[in-house]
């Protein structure tokens, strides 16, 4: 089963070149990221033309997250509902083969220091707390944009980020505190143990030809789904062509 997540950034500006994508990548199963778009706003009938079921949950002008499957996923859940007051369209939850599957789209922070920054390390300690409370000793998968390099090798130039966000240490500690609390493991690095790989490159001074990027998108498995991971892959190239997301999409194979 292949399993994929895209931060496409505006799917609405970016539905053709999704479901060209969808029609030669054929993952069973994509999560998306950076709707910027209501549910109603979705383009269903195009998704659908392309094969592929929706589920939403959109927000118009920010966040929004969605899952595209080629077969009816189960058990769909939005947000944390963990008690918390928040309205932003973060995650989304559902059941695949026996596999809990939770699509995210993690906050940016802004500025270090920002009411966002400090937003940002809650809400990881509130998903911490979630997984703890809810999935423990289940199999479980998280996908989507974490926005937060976990290691130098998955940042261009790690003197250059250490202060800034994506990659300061206390976001770090997050994600990795989440892992381990969580029993998580990357599955890109199952696969791959080479630095110089990346997911997102800023629009701006040729960051893309430059390959001055950063890998901020992930799957993080449980033990149990971490032994079925046959492959994960960025592909590089669906981030080439015009008015591209500044993501490029991550896949994972699974022998469920």
């Amino acid at each position: 089963m292949k399993i994929a997540t895209w931060n496409i950034n505006s799917v609405r500006a970016r539905v053709e070149r999704l479901c060209t994508w969808l029609r030669a990548s054929q993952p069973d199963v994509l999560f998306l990221q950076e709707l910027k778009c209501t549910d109603e706003q979705f383009p269903r009938d195009e998704v659908k033309a392309a094969g592929y079921h929706a589920e939403t949950f959109g927000q118009k002008t920010y966040n929004g997250v969605a899952i595209l499957s080629r077969e009816p996923v189960r058990d769909v859940a939005r947000g944390m509902n963990d008690g918390v007051d928040d309205d932003h369209a973060r995650v989304i939850w559902c059941t695949v083969k026996g596999v809990r599957i939770c699509g995210l789209y993690a906050p940016n922070g802004q500025a270090v220091g920002s009411p966002a920054y400090v937003y940002k390390l809650e809400w990881y300690a509130r998903l911490t707390k979630l997984l703890q409370a809810k999935h423990a000793g289940h199999d479980l998968l998280l996908c989507g944009d974490f926005n937060v390099a976990p290691e130098e090798i998955d940042v261009w130039d790690p003197r250059y980020f250490a202060d800034k966000t994506l990659f300061t240490q206390p976001e770090r500690t997050a994600l990795k505190a989440l892992m381990a609390e969580a029993g998580l493991t990357d599955a890109y690095r199952l696969h791959h143990t080479e630095g110089g790989k990346f997911s997102w490159w800023d629009y701006r001074l040729l960051a893309f030809p430059k390959n001055t990027g950063l890998r901020i998108d992930h799957f993080l498995l449980s033990s149990n789904v971490a032994k079925k991971c046959t492959a994960a892959e960025i592909d590089r190239e669906a981030r080439k062509g015009k008015q591209p997301s500044d993501h490029a999409p991550v896949w994972v194979e699974l022998a469920l």
